[in-house]
């Protein structure tokens, strides 16, 4: 297996946007590109160092970790060191700021940075669906946003993603946030928790918490995945200046990216065994059922490619909520370059 650095705790609270578009700024003023490290991909022998930001560690980057176990990543050339960030501005932010040479979290970061004259690329998909659920221990099934009105429920801060969607859901049911319905932000990854702590009605969060909030008594209420459609959940995020000076390290993690996620399609059992080495600490049956959930809703990229009604989708969701102008296009901001050729290498 390729070795994992152990992620790191979240941050006590998310960076801001204001921050977040301060570093954007920063960068395009002359902060400068991550330093690499080299630009020819390793032999098996002598493997290429990858320093890789996660947003957070869960199951919807399932497609990951089954690269990492099954040795994808390093027949490719490539040792991945993987860490999480604590949150989807903290992810990007590593890259901007030299610590990673990829990150996976809200792609909006990057939209962000290039609406702010900073640099950002989107070279891949990792979560086709909005990988969240709404979960409560008291609550009915919810098949009307409308029914929201008057609960408390729990999310990562803004902007992190499962704030945005259920920001964007409950006003466009015509709640006012406040006033008819309540989001009490929580560090990311402890959402359950404060639901189970009667913080709020619900939870929006993502797997493995949900199954292991099922195992204590808790129930799935709300599909954010069928409510949102196609969406560029989370998206391979990299600097323009490393495409530039290392072509060959982005194709072989996008081709492997690409390789992983057939196979976490193609093998469920091979992708329950990653998960619960990954999540040693859960039971072996609630990662298996966490599992199941992510495949059955199709929340792990089905391909590495970034689709336009996924990018299109993000925008729009984005724009509404005023964290981004949409004002770089598809095609300046995706590059689907290296999902290409990964596709056609496989076929």
């Amino acid at each position: 297996m390729t070795d994992r650095v152990r992620p790191a705790p979240p941050s006590s609270r998310a960076l801001s946007r204001r921050t977040f578009l301060a570093a954007s700024s920063a960068v395009a003023a002359g902060i400068g590109a991550a330093p690499l490290l080299g630009s020819r991909i390793a032999s098996a022998a002598e493997l290429k160092t990858v320093r890789f930001s996660e947003a957070v560690h869960n199951l919807g980057y399932i497609n990951l970790y089954v690269g990492m176990h099954a040795g994808i990543f390093k027949k490719n050339g490539l040792d991945m060191k993987v860490t999480a960030a604590g949150g989807d501005t903290q992810t990007f932010a590593a890259v901007l700021g030299g610590s990673a040479d990829f990150a996976i979290g809200d792609a909006t970061m990057a939209q962000i940075s290039r609406e702010n004259g900073g640099p950002g690329v989107v070279v891949g998909t990792v979560v086709q669906r909005a990988h969240y659920f709404g979960v409560s221990k008291t609550l009915k099934p919810i098949t009307d946003p409308k029914e929201f009105k008057g609960l408390k429920i729990v999310t990562s801060p803004e902007p992190n993603t499962n704030f945005s969607v259920t920001k964007r859901m409950l006003e466009k049911a015509g709640l006012k946030l406040g006033t008819d319905a309540t989001i009490v932000p929580v560090n990311p990854g402890t959402e359950i928790a404060a639901m189970l702590a009667g913080q709020a009605d619900m939870a929006v969060a993502y797997q493995p918490s949900v199954a292991a909030a099922e195992a204590q008594g808790a129930k799935v209420v709300f599909d954010f995945s069928n409510y949102v459609g196609p969406f560029c959940n989370t998206g391979i995020m990299v600097l323009p200046s490393t495409l530039q000076k290392d072509p060959a390290m982005v194709q072989a993690l996008v081709t492997s990216f690409e390789e992983a996620s057939r196979k976490t399609y193609a093998d469920p059992a091979f992708a329950k065994e990653v998960a619960r080495k990954e999540f040693p600490d859960l039971p072996g049956e609630v990662v298996d059922k966490a599992i199941d959930a992510e495949l059955q809703y199709l929340i792990p990229a089905q391909s590495v490619i970034t689709k336009p009604d996924q990018w299109k989708n993000l925008m729009d969701m984005q724009i509404y909520l005023g964290n981004a102008k949409g004002s770089v296009p598809f095609d300046q901001i995706i590059d689907n370059s290296f999902a290409e050729k990964a596709i056609a290498s496989l076929k």
